[in-house]
């Protein structure tokens, strides 16, 4: 299994206006732990041909704000392998950022630097390989 261990997703999601449920446009945790859910299950798809089963988290941080109106970048990397476990780490960048104002409701703008929303590690089981 350690063949798996190295294996990198990656996917971009742009926040809808519509998952915004606090002042200031925020939009709640639990956002970051779905998309999580979303790589986790290409990468068993990749790994293993079947979606899998995500079983725990073992750590999650929140550790900037996420917005409506924000392009992120979520990434999974597989950092263990057993016989039907896969250990993954996870992160979510804000690599764009809505930036409306009255006179431009539409602006938007490009971060130099993507700032690292959230992170987490989560075990998910694959069947076992025939």
């Amino acid at each position: 299994m350690t063949e798996i261990v190295g294996t990198r997703v990656v996917h971009r999601r742009y926040v809808p206006y519509s998952h915004a449920h606090y002042a200031g446009n925020l939009v709640d945790g639990a956002y970051s732990l779905g998309l999580f859910g979303d790589v986790a299950t290409e990468m068993c798809i990749r790994t293993d041909g079947d979606e899998g089963l995500f079983a725990s988290y073992s750590d999650v941080q929140f550790r900037a704000p996420v917005r409506a109106g924000d392009v992120l970048e979520i990434t999974c990397e597989v950092v263990k392998a057993g016989t039907r476990s896969r250990v993954m780490e996870f992160a979510v960048h804000v690599v764009a950022r809505g930036e409306a104002t009255p006179e431009s409701p539409g602006a938007a703008a490009v971060l130099v630097e993507p700032v690292l929303a959230t992170t987490a590690t989560g075990t998910v089981v694959v069947p076992p390989r025939s």
